[in-house]
C-alpha cells in the first residue's frame, strides 16, 4: 500500500479539517489500512488518527474491520471508505416528493390510492398495545395523537360531549406538497390515521378531514365505533 503525504491534497494541512484528510487517506488506498498508517500519512498522533477514523465509522463514511494474524499476535484494526457516494452534502427530498406525488396525482384512482397507502403505514406506524390489551376510546385517541405529534403535525385534541370529538392539526409537515396536490396529499393524512385506528381495534373512528377548515389548523373528524377498513 501507498502512503499519502499530508500535501498529497496540494493544501496545507490546516486549510481542511482533519477528518476530511483522513477519509481522503482511506479513499486514496486500495486496500483497508491500520492507524498508524493513517497517522503517518496525516502528519497526527496514531490517538488522534483513532478518534477521527471511528467517527468516519460512526457517521457511515468509513468500515472497521478485524485483519486475523497469520502467527500469534493481536489482530490490527483496519479502516476502509464505506463504498457508495460520499453520505455529506446537500438533499432535495422535496423535489423528489414533488416528482413522485405529482406523478401519482395524474392518475385517475389518485385519491383512492393515496387512502390506501395511508392506511397501510398508519398501521404499520403506530403503537401497538400489548397483547389482550383493549384499547378503549381514551387510549385510542391518546394513541392517535401521539403518532400525529411523532410526524410533527402539533395535534390538538378538541374532546366533544357524547362522542371522541376532533383533532385540531397546526402544523402540516407536507405543507407546500398539500397546497399543491391536496387531493392527494390530505386523503394520505386521513389514511394514516384511518390504519393506525383499525390496527388499533379502537373503537373510534377518523370520518373526515377537513382541510385548512380554521385559520391555522385542520379538523379531523372522529366518531365512535370500529372502523371497517382492513
Amino acid at each position: 500500500m501507498t502512503a499519502v503525504s499530508p500535501s498529497a491534497s496540494g493544501k496545507p494541512a490546516g486549510d481542511r479539517p482533519r477528518r476530511a484528510e483522513v477519509l481522503d487517506v482511506l479513499r486514496a488506498c486500495a486496500d483497508p489500512v491500520s492507524i498508524a498508517h493513517v497517522a503517518e500519512a496525516v502528519g497526527v498522533h496514531p490517538n488522534t488518527a483513532r478518534f477521527h477514523l471511528d467517527v468516519l465509522v460512526d457517521q457511515g463514511a468509513a468500515i472497521r474491520t478485524l485483519d486475523e494474524p497469520s502467527g500469534p499476535g493481536r489482530p490490527r484494526t483496519l479502516y476502509a471508505p464505506r463504498p457508495g457516494m460520499d453520505r455529506g452534502g446537500a438533499r432535495r427530498y422535496q423535489t423528489l416528493s414533488r416528482i413522485l406525488v405529482s406523478t401519482m396525482a395524474s392518475g385517475a384512482a389518485a385519491e383512492g390510492d393515496a387512502l390506501a397507502a395511508g392506511r397501510a403505514w398508519g398501521a404499520h406506524l403506530v403503537l401497538s398495545p400489548p397483547p389482550f390489551a383493549r384499547t378503549d376510546e381514551r387510549r385510542a385517541v391518546d394513541a392517535l395523537t401521539t403518532l400525529l405529534a411523532d410526524l410533527d403535525f402539533e395535534p390538538r385534541h378538541v374532546p366533544e360531549p357524547g362522542g371522541p370529538g376532533r383533532i385540531r392539526l397546526e402544523h402540516c409537515p407536507f405543507l407546500e406538497l398539500a397546497e399543491e396536490y391536496g387531493h392527494v396529499i390530505c386523503p394520505l393524512h386521513l389514511g394514516l390515521m384511518q390504519g393506525a385506528l383499525t390496527r388499533l381495534d379502537a373503537p373510534v373512528r377518523a370520518e373526515r378531514l377537513q382541510p385548512f377548515a380554521e385559520p391555522g389548523a385542520c379538523l379531523v373528524h372522529l366518531a365512535a365505533g370500529r372502523s371497517s377498513e382492513g
